[in-house]
């Protein structure tokens, strides 16, 4: 699907333009007197290959790329394939620029993250992803409505694009800190298995989210110190204001990954101590019960048998003694557990 808004300096902005115009709509961007903005979904993704990455298959979306913008094939490759970390690559007379968009519903297991392959030229903006992208969606609609966006340039457009795509993370990493928390609060009164699949969750989705935006938040640097001729100067500034959102996030997960390695410690330390006080209570009973077993044992070997020569008049005295020393050792040992601080 092939997506255009077009605007001249003096008109609103056009959605009418039919992808045949491209070429003409291209050219009068180049000249100064018009922005372009378009927008290719993949809705025809070819079949994964030996490594797993898709690559497209849509003819206008190639045709777009290489033969209406004319981009190099090594970046055009790069775009269509669908595994790159964020990055940006000066092509001299355009960026080429990837940014992954997080994808969050409502469960920490459903958290992903989506590619947006992007071309940032002096007038023109190209967006290339597979997936449906709402923060693309929301500033589509928005730039639509208000011309002010249009005014200080494409560059401003992409950072309007990036700005939404880094406040699409804030939810996430809420509910990241908001299941850590509750992970912490419950470790301690009912450690289970349960608890640990939660942390497993929760650390896998801090790993995701921590090969993001790392990278991502050196894109946003170079975008806002290095002079790359595609970025105004006066626009750097908001960059760096992304660039501010993006290192506040990488922090914020370097916390919550700290959090969930010790909530995962701590559970284990529970479990040890609930395994060391469930063990030494099956200690000391199988030591209190060690002279009644030696007693009993010993007198078990026909001690009162008819042919015993302690059946006189004294022969209850064995009996008497034995069941004494049952009840006298445990006591015993049981005291002396005690005021060892065993127990």
């Amino acid at each position: 699907m092939v997506r255009i808004l077009f605007k001249t300096n003096n008109a609103p902005p056009r959605d009418d333009v039919d992808a045949k115009d491209l070429p003409a709509l291209i050219a009068e961007a180049a000249e100064g007197r018009a922005t372009l903005w378009v927008d290719l979904k993949d809705d025809l993704p070819g079949a994964p290959d030996e490594s797993g990455v898709e690559h497209s298959t849509d003819p206008n979306i190639l045709r777009v790329l290489r033969e209406d913008f004319k981009f190099d094939p090594l970046a055009v490759d790069d775009a269509l394939t669908e595994t790159h970390v964020p990055k940006v690559d000066d092509w001299t007379n355009y960026l080429y620029i990837v940014l992954h968009a997080v994808f969050f519903q409502s469960e920490i297991e459903d958290i992903d993250t989506r590619e947006l392959d992007i071309f940032l030229g002096k007038n023109f903006l190209v967006t290339y992803h597979f997936e449906e992208l709402p923060e693309l969606h929301q500033v589509w609609r928005l730039v639509q409505r208000d011309d002010r966006y249009w005014k200080r340039g494409s560059d401003f457009l992409f950072y309007t694009l990036a700005d939404s795509i880094a406040t699409g993370y804030m939810p996430c990493m809420d509910a990241i800190d908001e299941v850590s928390d509750q992970i912490l609060d419950t470790v301690f009164d009912h450690p289970s298995k349960e608890q640990v699949q939660r942390i497993f969750h929760v650390k896998r989705a801090v790993l995701r989210l921590r090969r993001i935006l790392g990278p991502q938040r050196e894109v946003m640097s170079r975008l806002a110190r290095e002079g790359l001729s595609q970025v105004d100067g006066k626009n750097r500034v908001y960059f760096r204001d992304v660039y501010d959102h993006f290192v506040r996030m990488a922090d914020l997960n370097e916390s919550l990954r700290d959090i969930v390695a010790g909530s995962l410690d701590t559970y284990l330390s529970v479990t040890a101590n609930r395994t060391n006080d469930v063990m030494k209570v099956l200690t000391i009973v199988t030591v209190l019960f060690a002279p009644l077993t030696f007693i009993t044992g010993f007198f078990g070997m026909n001690f009162f048998g008819e042919n015993i020569a302690l059946r006189g008049s004294f022969g209850w005295v064995p009996f008497v003694l034995a069941m004494l020393g049952m009840v006298v050792f445990p006591i015993i040992i049981f005291l002396y557990i005690r005021r060892n601080r065993w127990l």
